[in-house]
């Protein structure tokens, strides 16, 4: 095997609950708590509607349970299923490095094969922290973005890997597991350019069921090519170029959750600081006395939610979500930005798409060469009356410098979650994912999980 292989097959083969620090077991614990409620508030949607279609007409033994219905199925269609929930309201972690993605779409495909095989909530978590390092340093040195692949690629290394440690795989059928994940999924990025459909909040938990199925086809013995990054034809040459990986977490050395964030407002992560200033300045002005409101920000924020002319026409949710003029409109017209805030008659509104055609978005040099360190915005809003205002935002609510608190993340899985799990069963649940290293199994907390 080559040697990239080698170093993330040994790391994912070897990782132990033991080795975590306190600190990265408090965010794992809250990323779970931030990702259910996520897919909690996700249930009712029409991709999740026909994911679990999907997944009614799979078995697999030992079977896994599509959260929320409580429907069994495959382990790799309960993954599907269970990521598709969890992402269609944009609203779970993103890491942001040279890549960037959002590492809890992976939870699922731990959470699935974990329930399958009984495993308790130590080993879980170490799953879960696994997949979260294969991603996170994968990320830290490869540009997939502006190479034109989608973070697919992260999320079906980190899958196949969580997956492979909750089945015991030893570092050899790791690394086929990895193996055959990358060389069978690398997914272009056309997913998220222009108009925007449902496969944007899909594509993701289709990797993750890769993933998983890479790890139970190592797990039987199936083979995987044996230099699938290093190799001629393999991700170096025909996707990433060379890369050297960072340090993985333990040792000293932090853990990548710790350098996740979480997401204050249902929206794509480059607007979160562009809101909160959206929020500033509404304060101060009404939004009929507004003129121009000229927006600058760093390229990834222009071009990944600015740049294109149907960010100013939005005709599906997808693309409310990723539209920086449809979300700065509502957040200075409603006051916040929820989850309802995406509805076809919020979008159709004359009101809002007057206003609009009124934000101007444009790159700032100097914003760019900052991030991602800093993810700095600064807007600026001319009135009527000829009066000026501006504000700048670097690290929004929920950023790791910026950290939300456990109350914050507590609230944020309260408003998913209030109008489909009772209040009662909601509460064991918090408690349940705040204890949840003394679950000896953890299909008990994933018991809990369920739609009125």
């Amino acid at each position: 095997m080559d040697q990239t292989t080698r170093t993330l097959a040994s790391y994912a083969s070897s990782l132990r609950f033991e080795q975590l620090p306190a600190s990265a077991v408090h965010e794992l614990k809250r990323r779970l708590i931030d990702a259910l409620g996520c897919g909690i508030g996700g249930y009712a949607s029409e991709p999740a509607a026909i994911a679990r279609k999907m997944a009614a007409a799979a078995s697999g033994e030992p079977p896994a349970r599509v959260l929320g219905a409580g429907a069994v199925t495959s382990m790799e269609m309960a993954t599907f299923a269970n990521a598709v929930m969890v992402r269609y309201l944009d609203c779970n972690d993103t890491y942001v490095a040279k890549g960037s993605g959002h590492p809890s779409d992976m939870i699922p495909a731990c959470l699935a094969v974990a329930e399958a095989h009984h495993a308790g909530g130590r080993d879980t978590l170490a799953a879960i922290a696994v997949a979260y390092e294969v991603f996170t340093a994968l990320a830290d040195v490869i540009a997939l973005r502006d190479l034109g692949w989608d973070q697919g690629v992260f999320v079906v290394l980190g899958s196949a890997a969580g997956a492979a440690r909750l089945l015991n795989l030893t570092p050899e059928q790791t690394a086929d597991a990895l193996a055959i994940a990358v060389t069978s999924s690398i997914p272009t990025r056309q997913t998220r350019a222009g108009e925007l459909s449902m496969w944007k909040g899909c594509a993701t938990a289709a990797a993750a069921r890769t993933g998983v199925f890479a790890a139970l086809l190592a797990q039987s013995g199936m083979t995987g090519p044996t230099a699938a990054f290093e190799g001629r034809h393999g991700v170096w040459e025909k996707v990433t170029g060379p890369f050297q990986l960072g340090r993985l977490g333990g040792d000293g050395a932090g853990f990548g959750v710790e350098r996740t964030n979480l997401k204050f407002f249902p929206a794509e992560y480059h607007s979160q600081a562009p809101l909160w200033i959206a929020l500033d300045l509404r304060r101060q002005v009404r939004c009929e006395d507004i003129e121009s409101i000229d927006v600058q920000t760093y390229y990834t924020a222009w071009s990944e939610i600015g740049s294109e002319p149907e960010k100013w026409d939005p005709q599906t949710r997808e693309t409310a979500d990723h539209s920086l003029p449809y979300l700065l409109g509502v957040a200075l017209m409603d006051g916040g930005i929820r989850s309802d805030s995406f509805s076809a008659a919020r979008m159709r509104d004359p009101a809002l798409r007057g206003l609009m055609q009124r934000i101007r978005v444009s790159e700032n040099p100097e914003f760019t060469r900052e991030f991602p360190t800093k993810l700095v915005t600064r807007i600026e809003v001319a009135t009527r009356g000829g009066q000026r205002l501006s504000a700048m935002a670097s690290y929004p609510k929920g950023h790791a410098r910026n950290p939300m608190s456990d109350a914050d993340v507590e609230s944020k899985f309260e408003e998913l979650a209030r109008d489909l799990i009772p209040a009662a069963r909601r509460a064991a649940l918090i408690t349940a994912l705040w204890e949840i290293d003394r679950a000896p199994d953890i299909a008990s907390v994933l018991d809990l999980v369920r739609v009125a």
